[in-house]
């Protein structure tokens, strides 16, 4: 596309988001003077009615698809979220040589290669700065700064409503249920939490930086999941005697093998889980709706990008960075920028869970007999998992807590372990199994 004095926008909703948007794209005074080449030409909405901003009505429409295949439109933004109509609209816009700006994490996790190969046969960008993190800048650092280094893992903090049931957990000593519900009437939460709390949002956004952080497609179905529903104040409690906190961690790395050596391989770690995080750790103190993201790689060491994870200033901001961006691109007439855009030539193995080595707490309800903590540990032993250390927690009527703690060990052969002492007529309950960083 030629350089233009005017790059026209069509933006696919104005929710808390779009209205975001366009209050940047419409106040430029003191912001890049680049932002004053961008107009917004559309709004796509699904229906009219009274907005918290001030536009004009000719450029509303319910027509989204009008918008994708209008000539006098350049680049497309597109935050009505969801997977359906978003996809199509997307891949029309492309088809019809629009550049891309989302902040639809679900939709890239799960059809970014279809969209990348699309924009890549059409010579178009697609951009996501937004889809991970907020207002977090994450994904240009891993497509351009970060580049240059051998990565060896992302892992983070990336969802606000998690972070902050957990953190009300951890200075208020509640349980998950009501914590919840008064995190839904604050607004933290949504009246269907379910993307949140199983961590299937945190597994959309994962696959995403664990593509761009590898080199290499991620198929979204294999991210292992675990949310945070069964983690108790008791378990909050018990990792805080032990020196740790629990954090919901989404977690990309490579195999336990030297980074430069295994990066051929094309098999990674992806998982989402609650993690004991030791009280020392950077992302141990990232508290409240905040998110942050910790780049391990060869030869920069440890890197974290830490802030606000969600909401209107954040999110509209990574947006119209990549508006800026785009319009930087197309200022000079040269696209693509290799740096832009985002090409994938080859899937990522990901490591089934059981080869996984890592460290786990599990903890356990027994009866109070004799011998049993030995028996756990020929049993731990049998099946070669070596243990950090077994604690009694206290002791209700007959029975005993136990917590017990591991070294680094395969969890297929933990779980091995584990199936078996299930059927140990001592042990009553395995309430928590969580993982240790």
């Amino acid at each position: 596309m030629d350089a233009k004095a005017t790059l026209k926008v069509g933006l696919l909703g104005l929710g808390t988001v779009g209205i975001g948007i366009a209050k940047i794209l419409l106040d430029t005074q003191g912001r890049h003077p680049l932002l004053n080449s961008l107009e917004i030409s559309q709004v796509g909405v699904r229906s009219h009615k009274p907005r918290a901003i001030d536009l004009p009505e000719t450029i509303y429409t319910t027509d989204l698809k009008s918008i994708v295949t209008d000539p006098n439109i350049d680049i497309v933004i597109e935050v009505i979220g969801g997977l359906e109509p978003a996809r199509s609209l997307i891949l029309e816009a492309i088809d019809h040589g629009k550049h891309i700006v989302t902040a639809n994490k679900a939709v890239i996790s799960r059809y970014g290669e279809e969209i990348y190969e699309a924009a890549t046969a059409a010579g178009v960008y697609v951009l996501i700065e937004a889809a991970v993190g907020g207002g977090i800048p994450v994904i240009a650092p891993l497509k351009q700064a970060l580049s240059v280094n051998r990565i060896q893992a992302v892992m983070g903090i990336i969802n606000g409503t998690t972070n902050y049931i957990l953190t009300r957990m951890q200075t208020e000593g509640g349980d998950f249920e009501p914590i919840l519900t008064d995190a839904q009437q604050l607004g933290y939460a949504e009246a269907d939490p379910t993307a949140d709390v199983d961590g299937l949002d945190a597994a959309d956004k994962i696959a995403i930086l664990a593509a761009l952080a590898f080199g290499g497609r991620i198929n979204r179905d294999d991210v292992y999941c675990e949310g945070i529903r069964n983690i108790s104040a008791a378990d909050i409690t018990y990792a805080k005697n032990l020196g740790f906190v629990i954090k919901l961690l989404a977690i990309a790395k490579l195999p336990n093998a030297p980074a430069y050596k295994a990066q051929t391989s094309n098999r990674i770690q992806v998982r989402v889980h609650p993690t004991l995080v030791p009280t020392s750790h950077p992302l141990a103190s990232i508290n409240g709706v905040n998110n942050a993201v910790l780049v391990e790689g060869e030869p920069i060491g440890q890197v974290t990008f830490s802030g606000p994870g969600a909401g209107e200033g954040p999110t509209a901001s990574a947006v119209v960075a990549d508006l800026l961006s785009i319009a930087a691109s197309l200022s000079t007439g040269q696209n693509p920028d290799p740096l832009l855009t985002c090409m994938h030539d080859h899937g990522l193995s990901i490591v089934p869970n059981s080869e996984v080595v890592t460290r786990l707490y599990v903890r356990l309800l027994v009866k109070d007999t004799s011998g049993v903590i030995g028996k756990l540990g020929t049993c731990f032993g049998k099946h070669d998992v070596s243990l950090e250390s077994i604690v009694q927690i206290g002791t209700l009527k007959d029975l005993v807590e136990l917590v017990v703690v591991t070294h680094e060990v395969p969890e297929g052969a933990f779980q091995n372990a584990l199936a078996d002492i299930r059927q140990f007529p001592e042990v009553v309950d395995v309430p928590s199994l969580l993982h240790v960083l």
